[in-house]
């Protein structure tokens, strides 16, 4: 599964790609620990869908977070967890690498967007 390191985040290949949540920003619609099927391509990024994505400012994190808006080319980001603020509060605009589409592990369920 990808992971960042500190020099570049690794490009998601292929049509779905695993990727591991780490962290309580997404929480309680996905918690530190989970597994999740991320698609590249599809469909455009629409508002309330879940994401995968690098801040503009944070070039070497990827992030798992909320589509709020596009703004300025990109999008603005927040987490479902409203105690945590580590999204484009304080980060600014996000570029959308894919689309959240599954939680594979532990408990496999489909993830929908939702009404902001």
């Amino acid at each position: 599964m990808p992971g960042v390191d500190e020099h570049a985040v690794p490009a998601l290949r292929g049509p779905l790609v695993p990727v591991l949540v780490t962290g309580p920003s997404m929480s309680p619609t996905l918690r530190h620990g989970d597994a999740v099927l991320v698609r590249t391509g599809g469909r455009p990024v629409r508002p309330g869908d879940v994401v995968v994505a690098v801040f503009r400012t944070r070039p070497d994190l990827l992030v798992v977070k909320r589509a709020v808006e596009p703004r300025d080319g990109g999008w603005w980001l927040r987490g479902d967890n409203d105690l945590v603020a580590d999204d484009s509060r304080a980060y600014g605009v996000a570029d959308v690498r894919g689309r959240v589409v599954v939680r594979w592990w532990p408990r496999p369920a489909r993830i929908r967007g939702r009404q902001g």
